[in-house]
């Protein structure tokens, strides 16, 4: 063994609680560090030769890079849709890697046992039946592209084409609906061989909303003249976090034949508080679901699952036909199910934080962050230099300047409030005007932190 790292393995210990201490203390620290990495990133160095050790290297990592990391686990950091890291979560990601458990099979550990129950708790939690199975996957993106698969391979059955042998190009033109697609579903559609340029976009509700138009939905499927499709729905879209009317959407499958994959990367935990649960209506009849945890769950990245009702097509498209791997056959191993063989642990922060702090726990989470997207919504209503883009239905908030929104003078509003050091925010464009997203997902988000995102934005926008 290299000298060095019979030393650190002597060591490990020591190393371990150092890397704890340092890490506690930037976790600590998180609320009060600047939102947004300030200055220009060191200079990159050459690979040394002979290594300098773990605690060198913390040493090096605490001097040069620490500094830059953002804050984006903190209150304040409310781009994309961003959640923190609940200390539970935080001790099963550490468990996670020293574990390091070998995935690829069953043999020898309890691990796959306890992804299945972690899925099976997050079924109940989402509102889902025992009809749907779960695996977990990195992020929406990745739920969203097994999800397509699994309806792509459907699409197949129905026409007679085996997908997985045959490839893509076998089915012919494949039409994917949706209203308010999120960008990675273009992604996901590139990725499977089905073309980006296939996704058919319908039109919207009317009065500001970005919810399909059902009836619309259902003439785009009658034009299909019995020929079968993807329908992409969404539950909470990233502007204004709009529903489609899911259960509406489901009555169409007495008529039409559809997949009907739902997108409920954050808006499925919408299903923990009574007073939100009626936007998810009719989630339980998708075919496949995607729902991303290192959001509104509150685990680090990357984690998300998808669901699906047809977990023998979701074999057939993921087999990873390998005498080493075993067959798929009764409960397979996740192997044959997604399209990792090599994965993380990722079920074990999601089963640490839902075991410390329950249903009731993550509920509070999602409604303390709803009332504060709404706090912040009223603030920014009333400041003179900005204005609401759209009504704040859940926890995005959309808005924008209030005279000459171009995208120069958003933009550089976004700078402004990020070099600030107090806030992060995205942008975006709603019904033709640049704007910029303020997402509420994170833990320790409270009052006061909104109090001075909005101070901020005034003093930006003043």
């Amino acid at each position: 063994m290299h000298p060095t790292l019979a030393d650190d393995l002597s060591r490990l210990p020591e190393l371990l609680q150092a890397a704890r201490d340092f890490a506690a203390h930037e976790a600590v620290g998180v609320t009060e560090r600047p939102v947004a990495a300030p200055g220009k990133a060191p200079t990159r160095t050459t690979l040394p030769e002979e290594g300098a050790g773990a605690e060198a290297a913390l040493a090096q990592f605490a001097e040069r890079w620490a500094p830059g990391f953002s804050g984006s686990a903190g209150p304040r950091y409310l781009g994309f849709v961003t959640g923190g890291a609940t200390p539970a979560s935080v001790a099963g990601d550490w468990l996670t890697s020293a574990f390091d458990q070998n995935l690829s099979g069953a043999g020898g550990s309890w691990a796959q046992e306890l992804e299945r129950e972690t899925l099976a708790w997050l079924r109940g939690l989402f509102g889902l039946g025992e009809a749907h199975s779960g695996a977990f996957v990195t992020g929406a993106t990745a739920s969203n592209t097994v999800g397509l698969a699994i309806g792509r391979e459907w699409l197949g059955e129905r026409l007679g084409v085996d997908v997985s042998r045959e490839g893509a190009a076998a089915l012919g033109p494949v039409e994917v609906l949706s209203g308010s697609p999120h960008s990675s579903v273009a992604k996901a559609m590139s990725v499977l061989g089905l073309g980006r340029d296939r996704l058919r976009r319908v039109p919207l509700l009317p009065g500001n909303r970005e919810a399909v138009d059902v009836a619309a939905l259902e003439a785009e499927l009658a034009r299909l003249e019995g020929r079968p499709a993807i329908v992409v729905a969404n539950a909470g879209t990233v502007n204004t976090v709009d529903f489609d009317d899911l259960r509406a959407i489901a009555a169409l499958k007495e008529g039409y034949d559809f997949w009907l994959h739902v997108d409920a990367a954050f808006g499925a935990f919408a299903a923990l508080s009574p007073e939100y649960a009626a936007l998810v209506d009719g989630l339980d009849a998708a075919d496949s679901v995607c729902v991303d945890l290192h959001k509104w769950l509150n685990v680090p990245y990357d984690a998300a699952v998808q669901f699906t009702r047809r977990r023998d097509l979701q074999v057939r498209v993921f087999h990873n036909a390998s005498p080493y791997l075993g067959q798929p056959v009764g409960e397979p191993d996740f192997v044959h199910l997604t399209p990792e063989n090599s994965r993380r642990l990722r079920a074990l922060p999601a089963w640490f934080s839902l075991v410390a702090y329950g249903r009731a726990g993550h509920r509070e989470i999602v409604e303390r962050n709803v009332a504060l997207a709404r706090r912040l919504g009223a603030g920014i209503d009333a400041l003179p230099g900005l204005r609401l883009l759209a009504p704040v239905r859940l926890n995005v908030v959309c808005f924008t300047l209030a005279e000459d929104p171009t995208q120069e003078r958003v933009d550089a509003l976004a700078r402004a409030v990020a070099a600030s050091g107090e806030a992060y925010v995205t942008p975006t464009v709603y019904g033709g005007v640049p704007g910029l997203r303020a997402a509420f997902s994170n833990w320790r988000t409270t009052e006061a932190d909104t109090e001075r995102v909005l101070q901020a934005l005034a003093a930006a926008s003043g």
